[in-house]
């Protein structure tokens, strides 16, 4: 088991290594970098500063930015150095788990990860148990009755749910319980007045802002959990060892809670972390976006659009470092889950 850890661990580097490494040379390729946004700022500032010298006749907004200013604004942002050299002293700052610092926002990545954070941990944290909690005990009820009505409805019900993107139902639940009804707040987190609220109040004025993104998130991310939980379930009733458990005398009840669900929930169990971890890192941008919620999935698309590079590349690392540890980690839940299960 040690040597097997240590293999993956090992494995961890050249991939993060590949996954760095294609990005930089893309991001290389990309048209109207921080630079190019920098002088097209200082070109409109100048074109827009009055047009002529006062108390002059020459116009300077077609001068642009000089070869000084230029090479001041490529040092700024550290493009006065070669590629190889740019990339090189990144992975030297990755290696220390410094993340480099915003372009446009003066902040420190980390620090604005972790600003950010508590926005996607709320959505991810609400949408992972409540689709846990909805879809096994439903997957659990359509196995048991499976080929019933019960089973045809709630099939009917998963799919088109599951159809449903979540940013239309999100828009749509905007229109209807957040424009006409006016039932619940179309933006934020909290209202303008919650920290004048009692602790009470805000609990409910939380629930109250949150139950429209999480209800957009919900609906179709338990429709995969509980299909998978009812095939589940279905494979293991069908095999030998439930025939000799109800041959001996054990009621449907015992059968089911004592023998069928520890093995059907493996496949579920072992996806634990990753769909923990996924659920607040991953980011929902549509969501964040619709319902104006600043989170991790908001501040990535903002990076990309700005070309804000340290921002997009230490995002990017963090969160490729922790998908490889939450994909080993769920690999040993296999072990812990089923001892029979052996990576030698």
């Amino acid at each position: 088991m040690f040597a097997y850890i240590l293999k993956r661990l090992l494995l961890m580097i050249p991939t993060l290594f590949g996954v760095l490494a294609i990005t930089f040379l893309v991001i290389q390729f990309v048209p109207g970098g921080p630079v190019e946004q920098y002088m097209a700022e200082a070109r409109a500032g100048l074109a827009g500063g009055g047009g002529a010298e006062s108390g002059g006749l020459s116009y300077r907004g077609a001068q642009g930015v000089d070869t000084q200013r230029l090479e001041q604004i490529k040092a700024l942002y550290g493009f006065d150095k070669p590629a190889p050299q740019r990339f090189v002293d990144m992975l030297a700052r990755f290696a220390r788990f410094d993340l480099g610092r915003s372009f446009f926002q003066n902040k420190d990545v980390g620090q604005l990860i972790f600003e950010k954070l508590p926005v996607s941990i709320t959505l991810g944290l609400w949408t992972f148990f409540i689709s846990y909690g909805i879809a096994v005990p439903l997957g659990v009820a359509k196995a048991v009755r499976a080929g019933t009505r019960f089973d045809f409805v709630t099939t009917l019900i998963v799919l088109v749910g599951y159809a449903i993107p979540g940013f239309v139902l999100g828009v749509a639940l905007l229109v209807v319980f957040g424009g006409q009804l006016q039932w619940f707040p179309l933006r934020g987190l909290t209202s303008s007045n919650w920290e004048e609220l009692s602790w009470g109040a805000r609990i409910v004025d939380y629930l109250w802002h949150i139950a429209m993104p999480v209800t957009a998130m919900v609906l179709g991310s338990f429709a995969v959990t509980a299909m998978l939980t009812k095939n589940a379930f279905l494979e293991e009733i069908r095999k030998q060892y439930v025939v000799t458990a109800r041959a001996k005398g054990l009621n449907e009840k015992q059968v089911l809670w004592k023998h069928v669900f520890r093995n059907a929930l493996i496949p579920i169990i072992t996806g634990f972390p990753a769909a923990f971890i996924g659920a607040f890192f991953t980011g929902a941008l549509l969501i964040e976006t619709l319902f104006s919620l600043d989170g991790l999935g908001l501040l990535s698309y903002e990076s990309v659009i700005r070309r804000d590079y340290p921002v997009v590349l230490g995002t990017l690392y963090l969160f490729t470092l922790i998908g490889l540890v939450t994909k080993l980690i769920s690999d040993l839940c296999y072990v812990w889950v089923d001892p029979r299960v052996k990576f030698d």
